[in-house]
Parts: C-alpha cells; structure tokens; sequence
C-alpha cells in the first residue's frame, strides 16, 4: 500500500479488513483500496535500512525526523552521523542522542533531515561526518524576539505579548504576520450571548535546537481573558527545517478552569496574509476530502454575462496571473466594479460525517452556501498570484467540531482563523455526566461498581489538568499553488511522512528486550496465533471508523467492551466504555508494530499515544501526575493512578519519532510516584496494613509505572539518581521473602525509594503484571544486574499460574485472584525462557490456549437495517482486556517459547 492509497484508505467510511472478514459491505461503505489481509499492507524493509512509513516516497520531499535504534556498545555517545540516499548520495543530517545504555553508547539517536532532498524508497545512516545543507536554518536572539531564517523563509518570533509570530517573510515580502491564540469563554452554556474573548499571553521563550538542519522555539505562556484573568496554560513549539517553505507549530493547552462554570466557546490560531495582487488576482482554496480542491476568487470573472476572454478565465481557475485587464474584452474591463467581491468564507466540520462551505460579501450581508462534502481535511490557501499562506491542522475532521474563517480578502490584509474548536458548536462542556446517583459511602460506591463497573467517588470526575494537542502546519508560498501542488501539500500536513527502520533492527538493537520477534507462518500453530493478531488489529481499525470513535477529546482511544444486544461498544455505561489504556493495548499496538513494520498499526498506536498522553493524563492540579481509570468520560473514573499515565506506553513513540511533546509528557511524570503519599489507590479497600515511609507502593500497577517512568528518565538523561531508584527498588523486592508475591511496599515518596517492608505473607492480583509490569521487568534485568531480582520475578513466574499443590509446596497456600491465565502466559514463558524449563514453556502453551483462546473462526457478523443505526460488522467475543492481552502474550510466547509450540 502506500501513501497515496494509505491516505485514501483513512478518510473513506471504513476501515480495510482481513479477507477473514467475509461479509458484504454497502457501497457507502466499502473502498477501492481496501487490502484482503493486514500483510498486504506491510512494506518490505530491509534491515539496516530506512523507509518510509506508508512505503513510497513522499510527494512532497519536506523536512522530517524520526528515531533510530541501536545495539548496545555499537556506538560512542559522541558519534557522529551520515545520511546515505537510495542513489548513493550524502544528504545533510542533524542528529542527536535520545537514550543511552548503561554503558553510555547510543539506544536511541533522532536525526532530521531538511527540505528539498530526495531520500528514495530505501536509505541509511551511517558514522560520518554529515554534509551541510545548501540552505542551513538559524535562530538570532534579537533580544525582543527571535529571528529564525532557513535559507527560503524568515520568521520573526516574540519574546512576549499576545502575538506569537510577528511576521513571516519571503523574498522580502511580509507574507503572514500577528499570529495569535484567540478563543471564547462562557460561564454558562445555556447564555452564549455572555461571552468573553481570550488571547495568548507568551511567558516564556526557549530555544531547543538551532540548526543547522532543523531549528526547535519552546513558547509557554497563558490566555489572557477581557477581564484580566490567566487561564489554559499552553506550550507552543514551532519547527523549521532547512530549506523550508514552512513552519511547523505543536499547540498543547491544560484546561485549568472549573468544569461548572468555564465552558470554552472556541479556540483557535489566527494570522493575518497580506493581500497585494489585485481583486481578481487573489485566491482562496479548501481541500476536502482525498484529492478534492474547493477553489474560487474573491472577485470572480468566469460565469459572467460577458466572456473576458478564454486565457483570462483560464488563468483565474488555475491561478496563475491572468492577462493584463487592458487585453480583457472592454465589456468586462469597464464594468469591473459591478462585480460582487466575496470578502469572508467559512468551512466548518461539525462531526467526522459532514463539512459545508459558504461565504458572503462581508458583514451584515447574508451568507451564501457554496458546498458540502463528507470529512474535509481542512488544508486552506489564502493569499494570490504574489504569494500567501496554506495552513491546515493535522487530524482536522477526526478532532471535530473544527472550522477555517477567512475575512476581509477584499481588504489588504486577509484575517484567518483556524479554529479547533469551533466557535459554530455548542459550547465545550466537561462536566461530570451524572449526580452521583446517591453514592454517600466507600460502601455505596463498591456497590454501584458491582453493577456499572463505574468507580465513583465525589469530585473526582473532574477535568481539570487534562490537556490537549494539534499540529498546524503554514507554508509561506511566493504564488498561488497549482492545484495539484495544494493538494500534495495538504497530504503532508494531514499525515505527515514517517521514517522508520526495518523490524530486524528492533528485534536486534534489544532497545525493549527481547519480548517481541519477526512474524512467523512456518506451522499451522504459528499461522493460526499471526491470523488472529492480524484480525484483532485490522478488526480495532476498521471500528474507530464504524463507531465513530472521533471528537476533540476522543480521538484516538478505543472502547472497552461490547454490549451485543444494542450492538455497540458499552459507551454509556460506567467502566465499559472509553478504554484509557486499560491492561495495555498501547502496549500490544507498539510491539505488533515493531515486529511487521505495519503502517495501519502504527497510525492506530500513534494515534492513540498521542490521545492518551495528553487527555487520560493530568498534567495540572491535584492529581498532577496520574491518569485516570476507564469511564464514559476519560477523566470521569475517581481511581487516578500511576498505571495510566506510566511511560511504559508513550515511550516507544517518543523513540520512534522524536516527539518534542511526548518527551514533555514522558519528563512529566517522572517523579508523579511522589502523588502516592498524597491519594492512596487501594483507599476504599481499607488495608490495616502499616507500613514504613510516608506511602505505600503497589509491587504491580504502582512500582511497574513508576520504574517504567525512572528507566525512561535515566536512559534519556543518564542522571544516576534515577538508576539508584530501580536498584533500590530492585534489591527491596529481590531481598524481601516474598518477592513479588508481598503484593506491596513501604514507600520514601520524597527519596522515591521502596522501603523494607514486614512479610504480610503471600498475595496476588490479577492486574500487578498487565500495565506493563512483565515488559519493563525484563527489561531491567538486562540492563542492571541485581540477582536477587530476577530470582524473585522467575520465582513469580513460575509460581503464578502453578497448579494449586505446586503453589502450596512454595507459597504455603494456594493463591486467589490469579485469573487472566491466557495474558500472564507470558510471564510463565519468560520464566522457561530464562530457565531453559522445557516443561514449563509447554505449561505456558497451555495457558495460553486457555479456554481455547486460538480462535478459528475469525469472522464478522454483519447488521444492518432497522437493528442498528449504521450497517456495522462485530465481532462479539472480542474485548479490548482480551484482546490486548491476548495479543501481548502471543508477541510473547513467539518470541521465547516458539520452539516448543508444535512439540
């Protein structure tokens, strides 16, 4: 498949589905493109190699970075690289490190290339010097502001203010200028004549990186509302490559306002283009959805009663100059002033099914509809045959309601508007959905779960400190683009081209253990246990887009379970609906990705981090650091925890491409095992446990978070403390008589140490190893030798799913609770891998086939008619625990215990 198809493919009305999948689709729903199987989407890639994500190379060749994996030892911290394209020239290369081994060589390093160079289908890198670009970018401190030039554009960038980037230039000409956050505020929805405006106010500005291939700005600051109130922190960071035509911008936003009486009415970024050419001579361009351009002037000359001349109607449509007026048919010249100048238009997109255009001559004259299309992907060029702007947003119609306001194109200066929160919808309201239906108690509440599975406490649905993410993109154009061109550029901005390396270099690099391998079909086993991980991944992509899983605050994240009697996902009930990385299927997606270099999972896996990372996650107030359990609302459940907002699930994307947010995120929470002292997560189960230190630490959900959050921080940084934290943790728990089966620990929440702890005897949960707990374990026993560690986590392994009479000869008593057989399987793989145990990696298969997990009947059911609102295909004995479960112990077992399977 690639890029153009893959383009195509996501914003048709379904998703592609493996040929397992044999039903027959509604013309509205089926694609041209759709692939028969998963692997029919994979590109082949070559170990040692780079490659484009989507497969061919990009359209448009623009500025890109992504992350590189390395061996241990393999190369020196100080290394320095060369970029090698597929015809064997050197191409300029910026690189950096992003992790290191304990050694201090290379984990991860993250290169950018800059615009304007062709990379072929195939390329690598390599030590060396690297070339320097023809047009290098720099940053000068200016001292008010900060001057950024890449050799084609020159951006001026202010320390402080409302306006965020002064001006924007090209060839001399100021082409954009007073860029700036706008939006509206209401104290109660149900009066949106009360409203008050806000502008972004610049705290803070950093320079990240200064070129000489790609150039970082930090901007950080707060809206600054009519009344003089600061509220919504955001951080702003805006990219330029060398060479560059563009600026690309990251806008994050805390919502820190009270969810009773602030209702954000829109949010948006708005510049002013200069408008030079004459009336006839400017243009305006919406790309709707695939390879659809909407273009029209604001003064329009084709149509008319008299003809201009064909060349002159020609050239306005293409939009290019059009002949002098003095050569124009006099009819038409001399009555110039009669026609209508169009000076505002609108495109909004108020759901993922539906975007209209209009425009009117200008304010307080009515509007006029021009057309309507399906999902726009909202790219808008603004400017004329002199030059102008073509913005547009990443995701536009997925992160609906959205909209692009253009006024005044009649005038000199052009204002636009890029909202991501539409200012034609209805308020944005992040009230908690219920009253609490009269839960007074701990009591009531663990009674109320038992029905809804909902886990309510009072004042805990609360979102304020959730945040969110969009990326714009503005190129700074001397002309009117072709619409060819407008269109190619609107792909790059709505699904940015990714490099990647090849799945053997993950596999071999060990960057995340050694828990995942290359695909295999050689046994009908193997090819039964890849079928079903196909299906499980192409099953999740095809219901994003068949349940509608968009929306401002939802695209991204799955549903948790399935309710066959409505035939949908459980949306409304309690703790069945919106999924908040439940048991890890971050996890599942990003080791399914590593191991086939599958676009669809990596778009599925990325989109998903980047929901989850900001919007599952405070990153403000008094749950500052955790994240929040499975609800109807993603902050709605009161069990805020570690086990959400732990890196064990962001990190793989911070790696894989370098993101400047996600690595905000990952520095976030480092320390958020602090919160511990303060909101205990077991609190309504009334422990009588004490225990030393100021809190106490789970051994499962809270210290597998909290060590995925220390091993991050230290690989990205190498600071020792961070090491001494996990061997602290390490030698606790490997020295404890228990181990992992002590169930928890004293806790230093100012130290951030695990403090030793009386022997409770041993217990186990169900949920200690499925939030990342297995994974990060073996890691750490690569990486920092504490035997008794390991003998403590083999130990687990071996014993968790043991037979009951094995568990009492070890453990004095049989354990409860230990149920999720089939996803702890590859904790007692692990353990025979490790052990070299034979007969306990045959144990492992059969916990894995527990209940006959190996499906062989991978299809859909199709329904259709007055049954459901939409024709949709289920799959009803599939949810998203199981299925990301499942999906992470078959990655497993594959990779250590394959050789026993067939036995």
């Amino acid at each position: 498949m690639n890029r153009r198809d893959f383009l195509k493919q996501g914003t048709l009305a379904a998703s592609t589905l493996p040929a397992a999948l044999s039903v027959s689709l509604p013309a509205a729903l089926s694609s041209s493109a759709m692939a028969d199987t998963l692997s029919s989407n994979k590109v082949n890639r070559t170990a040692g190699k780079l490659s484009w994500l989507e497969g061919d190379s990009p359209a448009l060749t623009r500025g890109t970075t992504w992350g590189q994996p390395w061996p241990r030892g393999q190369y020196k911290a100080d290394t320095r690289f060369t970029l090698t394209n597929s015809a064997g020239a050197a191409v300029p290369l910026q690189s950096w490190v992003s992790a290191t081994w304990p050694d201090g060589s290379i984990k991860w390093s993250a290169h950018a290339v800059p615009d304007g160079y062709t990379l072929g289908e195939s390329f690598s890198i390599q030590p060396g010097k690297p070339v320097a670009p023809a047009k290098p970018v720099s940053v000068a401190d200016k001292g008010e502001y900060l001057q950024v030039d890449t050799g084609v554009i020159q951006a001026r960038i202010n320390k402080q203010g409302r306006y965020i980037i002064h001006s924007l230039k090209r060839g001399g000409r100021v082409t954009a200028q007073n860029a700036v956050l706008v939006g509206m505020r209401l104290d109660d929805p149900e009066q949106p004549a009360k409203q008050e405006a806000f502008v972004s106010q610049i705290d803070k500005v950093t320079i990240e990186q200064s070129g000489p291939v790609r150039a970082v700005l930090k901007l950080e600051g707060q809206h600054l509302c009519d009344g003089g109130r600061k509220w919504l922190p955001f951080t702003l960071r805006l990219m330029f490559y060398a060479g560059a035509e563009s600026v690309n911008l990251t806008h994050s936003f805390v919502f820190d306002g009270d969810a009773q009486t602030d209702f954000i009415r829109a949010l948006g970024l708005r510049f002013d283009v200069a408008m030079t050419d004459e009336l006839y001579n400017r243009h305006v361009r919406f790309v709707g959805q695939e390879q659809g351009v909407w273009g029209e002037s604001p003064q329009g000359i084709t149509g008319l009663r008299r003809d201009p001349g064909e060349a002159v109607r020609q050239a306005q449509v293409a939009g290019i100059a059009t002949p002098p007026i003095e050569s124009w048919d006099e009819r038409v010249s001399s009555r110039m002033h009669w026609i209508p100048v169009w000076n505002d238009y609108s495109l909004t997109q108020l759901s993922a099914n539906g975007f209209s255009i209009k425009k009117r001559t200008k304010a307080g004259h009515g509007w006029i509809d021009s057309d309507q299309g399906h999902r726009a992907c909202g790219a808008t060029y603004v400017g004329g045959v002199s030059g102008g702007v073509l913005f547009g947003m990443r995701d536009f119609w997925q992160l609906h309601p959205v909209q692009v306001d253009i006024r005044h194109a009649g005038s000199d200066l052009a204002q636009t508007t890029l909202w991501f929160w539409s200012p034609e919808a209805p308020a944005m309201d992040v009230r908690f959905y219920h009253d609490g239906l009269g839960q007074e108690t701990y009591e009531d509440e663990l009674d109320a779960l038992n029905i809804t599975y909902e886990d309510y406490e009072p004042g805990f649905g609360d979102a304020h400190g959730v945040a969110r993410s969009c990326d714009f993109t503005l190129f700074v154009l001397a002309n009117t683009p072709s619409r060819e061109d407008t269109a190619k550029m609107a792909d790059a901005i709505r699904l940015p081209p990714q490099v990647v390396a090849a799945p053997e270099d993950f596999v071999k690099s060990g960057v995340f253990g050694s828990l995942f391998s290359l695909p295999d079909r050689s046994t009908p086993m193997k090819r039964a246990i890849e079928d079903r991980l196909d299906f499980q991944l192409k099953y999740y992509h095809s219901q994003v887009d068949q349940r509608h899983w968009y929306g401002f605050w939802n695209y991204g994240d799955i549903m948790h379970t399935y309710d066959g009697d409505r035939h949908v996902w459980r949306y409304d009930v309690g703790g069945y609906a919106w999924d908040n990385s439940e048991l890890s299927p971050d996890l599942w997606l990003w080791l399914a990705f590593l191991r086939s270099g599958d676009a669809t999972t990596f778009r599925l896996a990325e989109a998903m981090t980047r929901h989850n990372r900001d919007v599952d996650i405070y990153h403000a107030g008094r749950f500052k650091g955790f994240g929040s359990r499975h609800n109807v609302q993603h902050w709605g459940c009161s069990a805020k925890q570690l086990r959400i907002s732990t890196s064990a699930y962001r990190r793989f994307h911070y790696y894989l491409t370098a993101d400047a947010r996600t690595g905000d995120v990952l520095n976030e929470v480092i320390n958020a095992d602090a919160m511990l002292a303060t909101l205990a997560p077991g609190r309504k189960l009334g422990s009588t446990r004490t225990l030393p230190g100021d809190a106490g630490i789970g051994v499962g959900t809270d210290f597998g978070s909290a060590a995925a959050n220390w091993l991050t921080a230290w690989e990205r940084t190498g600071d020792k403390q961070y090491r001494d934290r996990l061997e602290n943790a390490m030698r606790v728990i490997g020295g404890h008589p228990q181990g992992f089966f002590n169930g928890g620990y004293g806790f230093d929440s100012k130290q951030h140490y695990l403090l030793p702890t009386p022997d409770f005897g041993p217990s186990v949960s169900h949920l200690s190893s499925v939030f990342g707990l297995i994974e990060i374990c073996a890691e750490l026993i690569e990486l920092i030798d504490v035997p008794e560690f390991k003998e403590a986590w083999l130990r687990y392994g071996r014993f968790y799913s043991a037979s009951k009479k094995e568990q009492e000869a070890e453990l004095g008593k049989a354990m409860k609770g230990n149920s999720l057989t089939v996803g702890h399987s590859r904790l007692t793989a692990y353990a025979a891998k490790q052990t070299e145990d034979k007969a306990l990696a045959k144990r492992a298969w059969k916990e894995f086939q527990f209940h006959g997990s190996v499906k062989e009947d991978l299809n859909t059911h199709h329904v259709s008619g007055p049954n459901v609102l939409n024709p949709i295909d289920e799959v009803t004995w599939i949810s998203t625990n199981d299925a990301a479960q499942w999906g992470l112990a078959a990655i497993q077992n594959l990779a250590l215990i394959a050789d026993v399977l067939d036995d």
